[in-house]
């Protein structure tokens, strides 16, 4: 049997062990008074029983009248009492009586040699008493059980409160919210006693102002190279061009291409980085911009547009997605090359060796090779951030026949 969500929370467990304990300790007291009481009543009606007795005896030795209560082999003496009696010693027992069923305390000894002598003493009182006390115990434990309960799950769900509150921070850190701070009012005051809970937030909010700091570090790095490597690029683009035709003519001037797009690459991920990307929106028809993407690539890629539909998105940026997801197909892939439209999905299937696993499980990463393999570069990387920016969803996935298979689905 599946236990449900909420039974593995920690104000469940806690109130589940202050339950446990709680009960406990009402049952073992619960006992402990029972017993303490039940021995005192049962004593004192004992003696009074054998008192009783006691006085019973002397006036039957005597020859006397019996007090009242006391008689001669009477019907509803118990019958180990009676055995006992008629063995010459004395003994006393509860019992119900035959007549209204009232509990009687039967104290009994020998009277002569074939009978016993034994004295009824009347125990409802006594019963009544006990009985009383076992319904307090129940209700006073009851009660205080509610009540450590109640003060339990305040003090709990104000600890688990916190708790909470520190997770749900780290979980915007972790999508990208770097400005996010617990902002716990125990680690402001150092009057007030710092608990567990505070060093969590404290140690969460430093690493994240530690964060923030070292990656805006990177990213001013990464737009200052860039914009460092732009001036120099464009002399030597244009040196390229006055060098006169040849096969090693081409080869600088295809290095130099290659250096001006990595270098646009990189200012665009330090804006993506810098989240200084607005959205410019517009009606696009999702078929013909797919195949408008294709034709601009010159590459031989099949559009197969299942369904096409309008949607409301910033054409430049949707554009470059599938530009960087088709140029990667046939970059680090083997045709043919397929995207395919249906709807608001847009896959884009190569026919190569597929994903690295690390990309499939955590997305592109900048630059990274696996096994001395070519890396994905920034193509992968732009195309993730830019689809953030349209509101869209990039899964990366190998097909169970071979090859890579890219899917953009859009908001």
């Amino acid at each position: 049997m599946r236990l449900p969500h909420w039974a593995g929370t920690l104000a469940a467990k806690s109130a589940a062990f202050i339950t446990v304990m709680c009960c406990a300790l009402a049952a073992l007291l619960g006992v402990l008074v029972h017993v303490s009481v039940t021995d005192q009543t049962v004593a004192q009606a004992r003696d009074q029983a054998l008192a009783r007795l006691t006085e019973a005896t002397a006036a039957y030795q005597a020859g006397d009248a019996l007090p009242r209560g006391a008689r001669v082999d009477p019907r509803g003496l118990p019958p180990r009492l009676r055995a006992l009696a008629l063995a010459g010693e004395r003994g006393t027992m509860v019992a119900r009586d035959e007549g209204d069923g009232h509990p009687v305390m039967w104290a009994a000894g020998p009277a002569d040699r074939n009978r016993s002598l034994a004295v009824g003493v009347d125990y409802s009182q006594q019963a009544r008493t006990i009985a009383g006390l076992d319904s307090s115990i129940l209700w006073s434990s009851a009660l205080a059980i509610g009540a450590t309960l109640l003060v339990g799950a305040f003090a709990v769900t104000r600890v688990t409160r916190r708790l909470h509150g520190t997770a749900q921070v780290a979980r915007r850190i972790s999508a990208g919210d770097l400005d996010a701070r617990v902002h716990d009012p125990r680690t402001k005051d150092p009057t007030r006693p710092q608990d567990e809970v505070a060093a969590v937030a404290a140690a969460l909010d430093g690493m994240a102002a530690s964060l923030q700091s070292k990656l805006l570090s990177e990213q001013r790095f990464t737009a200052d190279v860039a914009h460092e490597l732009r001036t120099p690029l464009t002399g030597l683009h244009a040196a390229a061009e006055l060098l006169p035709p040849g096969r090693p003519t081409e080869l600088v001037r295809d290095r130099v291409a290659a250096l001006r797009t990595l270098t646009e690459d990189l200012l665009e991920i330090s804006r993506l980085d810098a989240g200084r990307e607005r959205l410019e929106t517009d009606a696009e028809a999702l078929g013909t911009l797919a195949e408008r993407v294709v034709r601009g690539s010159g590459t031989e890629t099949e559009v197969k547009v299942v369904r096409d539909v309008w949607v409301e998105t910033d054409r430049r940026r949707l554009e470059r997605v599938l530009g960087n997801l088709v140029a990667n197909a046939h970059r680090h892939g083997r045709g043919p090359v397929v995207l395919t439209v249906e709807g608001k999905e847009v896959t884009v299937r190569d026919h190569g060796d597929g994903y690295p696993e690390y990309l499939v499980a955590h997305g592109p990463q900048r630059f990274r090779t696996e096994g001395g393999a070519r890396g994905h570069g920034l193509g992968l990387t732009i195309a993730v951030g830019q689809a953030e920016v349209l509101g869209a969803r990039l899964s990366f996935a190998n097909a169970i026949d071979g090859g890579a298979v890219a899917r953009l689905t859009l908001p």
